[in-house]
Formats: structure tokens, C-alpha cells, sequence
């Protein structure tokens, strides 16, 4: 064992050990603060654990505000990363959702600036999301506007046909269009190794893309069929969204991602520029010569998602590691509007 190993198991003892003795401080805490006559007390101390666990109540802005949505990771219900309390949590789903039903109902709210940088995820999450900027701008009359940073593929440039305009980095790959179901045959390892899957079913195609059972012609249809369908939602949305002609859309949506001059160039994306210009433009679009842009803090993840994050930083993963997260992305079985770009 290195000394890079040791220090890094070292460091990872001393973050349990601290963890252990603050949930019995916290609870000895609690049961304290609950005993109190002190409604006040009670209150503060509540505030205080929803921040540690991060899971504090948004406070939007009594001033005019532009709500900054943030959608960084793969979109998917739940929670796309951090499976455990010690990572920094990226795109949540249901909060997200909360957080524009909030500004709906906000007076003081002028618009939406959608900020993503995501590779895609499952059709269910993109629409939905999709649906509610929509129902957004359909109650509240408000303007949506779109930023991609790194990328915004596949089911991150579906979510961006809710928007008005599109800025786009310099350094953005996008595009995408497309659908994919992906599983993974091990039929071929079964045999070798003598194991062989059975199943009891109700119907012949009721095991269809089981791992250890060949797929039939019959069962690739029928999966196709269930991309074809996902894929005419996707090139429709794009034509209404880009206000671009259906034909011209799937001759763009062959599966490929785009630069952002590229994308550009066949109408994709409105505007290549940075960040603080895009901000800029959509500033003096509504009228401010200064507008506050609120980020809420909920992607923040807990007080100990840096800490345990850095530590995760410095250990390289194993190729079982890395072909888990593989799997757990693409080989569900789920359509996905997504792009694997790279790892």
C-alpha cells in the first residue's frame, strides 16, 4: 500500500469517526431543543439541520429577480449523483420542479434562465421537465431563456425547446436528437461458464431483453417501435421549439452532437457567447440596467459533500467501477434521450 492509499483511508477513517460522533451530538442536541418551552429555539435548530442535511426551504427574493435553473447531470427522477449522504448531490428532479412551481406563484420573479450542462437522461424526466417550463411560460407570460455550458445533449437540448433563446458557449457540444435503449446480452458468458437463465412467463415476450436470453426479431420491433415513437416526440418539439420545418429537423437528427458553431450554423442555437454575456443580454431584454439572477442552494448537497468529494477526487477508479456507472446510465433497458460523449 502508497502513501497516497494510506493517507486517503486515513482521511476517510477520520471523516466517519466525525460523522459518528456528530449524529450523537445532534440527536443529544435535539432531544434537548425538544424538551424546550422554546418555539423559537425549536425553529432555529430545524433551520439549522435542513442545512446541514441540505435540505433547507428556498427563500426567493423579495426584489425583481430572474430564477437561475440549474440542470448539471444526468436528468432523471430522484437524484442523478450522490447516493449517499457524503456526495454533492447534481440535478434533483422533484426540487427542481418545486423550485419553478415557486416561481410561478412569485411576484417578484421576471423570467428563467435555464443553465445545463448535461449529457441527456430518461425520456420520462426530460419531458416532464420539459412540460413544466412550459407551463410556466403559459402562466406567467414570463420569458425562458437558455444557457449550455459544456454540453447540452440529447434530452439537455430537448428541455432547452421551452426557451425562447438559446445561448450557447464557444466550447458547447449539443445536438443529439435521438432515442436509445440500451441493454447488454451475456448469453455468451452464460454458456461458457455453464449457467443458464430460465424464466417463467406470461407471455413470450414477457422476459424481452433479459441478459442471458438472445433477443428474437420479434423483440427488437418492438423495442424499435418504442424509439420510433419517442423519437417523433423529440424531432416535434425540436420543429415547435426552433420553429424549424419537420424535414429539416430529421435531416439534423441522425443521432450526432454538434459544436455550437456548428449547431449554430443549422439554426439549433440563437447565440454563442459566455455566460455573463448571456445573462447581459437577457438583463437588458427585460428592460433592467441590473437584475439579480437567484441560484438556489439546494444542488449544494450537505456539509460534508465537499469534504467527502475531494477525497473521491483523488482515488482512481477501477475499470468494474467505471463500467458500473456505464451500466447504471445506458444498460436499464429505459429510453434515453442521452449522449455519452465520454468518461
Amino acid at each position: 500500500m502508497n502513501n497516497k492509499q494510506i493517507i486517503g483511508l486515513v482521511a476517510a477513517a477520520l471523516v466517519f469517526v466525525f460523522v459518528g460522533a456528530s449524529s450523537v451530538l445532534s440527536q443529544t442536541v435535539s432531544k434537548s431543543i425538544l424538551n424546550s418551552t422554546s418555539t423559537e429555539t425549536k425553529t432555529s435548530f430545524d433551520s439549522l439541520m435542513d442545512e446541514i442535511e441540505g435540505n433547507a426551504t428556498l427563500a426567493l427574493p423579495m426584489n425583481d429577480y430572474v430564477g437561475v435553473v440549474e440542470v448539471d447531470g444526468v436528468i432523471q427522477e430522484g437524484v442523478s449523483t450522490g447516493s449517499n449522504m457524503f456526495e454533492a448531490p447534481s440535478y434533483q428532479h422533484e426540487k427542481t420542479l418545486d423550485y419553478i412551481d415557486q416561481m410561478m406563484d412569485s411576484d417578484t420573479n421576471t423570467g428563467i434562465l435555464l443553465y445545463v450542462n448535461s449529457p441527456g437522461g430518461t425520456v420520462y424526466a426530460s419531458d416532464e421537465l420539459y412540460l413544466k417550463l412550459k407551463e410556466y411560460k403559459e402562466v406567467t407570460n414570463r420569458p425562458v431563456w437558455t444557457y449550455m455550458a459544456s454540453e447540452a445533449c440529447s434530452g439537455g437540448y430537448y428541455i432547452s425547446m421551452a426557451s425562447d433563446k438559446i445561448y450557447a458557449n464557444r466550447n458547447c457540444w449539443t445536438g443529439s436528437i435521438g432515442v436509445i435503449i440500451s441493454m447488454y446480452n451475456t448469453k455468451g458468458l452464460f454458456d461458457k461458464i455453464g449457467v443458464k437463465e430460465i424464466d417463467i412467463t406470461s407471455g413470450k415476450n414477457k422476459a424481452m431483453g433479459s441478459s442471458g436470453l438472445d433477443m428474437t426479431q420479434e423483440q427488437k420491433d418492438i423495442l424499435q417501435g418504442m424509439v420510433d415513437e419517442s423519437y417523433e416526440q423529440f424531432t416535434g418539439i425540436v420543429s415547435e421549439g426552433r420553429n424549424m420545418d419537420i424535414a429539416k429537423v430529421k435531416e439534423l437528427a441522425d443521432g450526432r452532437i454538434y459544436t455550437a458553431l456548428q449547431a449554430k450554423d443549422a439554426g439549433l442555437v440563437d447565440e454563442i457567447a459566455g455566460y455573463e454575456e448571456a445573462k447581459s443580454a437577457f438583463t437588458e431584454s427585460l428592460g433592467y440596467d441590473d437584475v439579480e439572477f437567484y441560484v438556489p442552494s439546494f444542488n449544494k448537497g450537505n456539509i460534508f459533500s465537499s469534504l467527502f468529494s475531494a477525497y473521491r477526487s483523488t482515488k482512481t477508479r477501477s475499470d468494474a467501477e467505471v463500467m458500473q456507472q456505464f451500466i447504471e446510465n445506458l444498460g436499464s433497458g429505459v429510453p434515453m434521450y442521452y449522449a455519452e460523449i465520454g468518461e
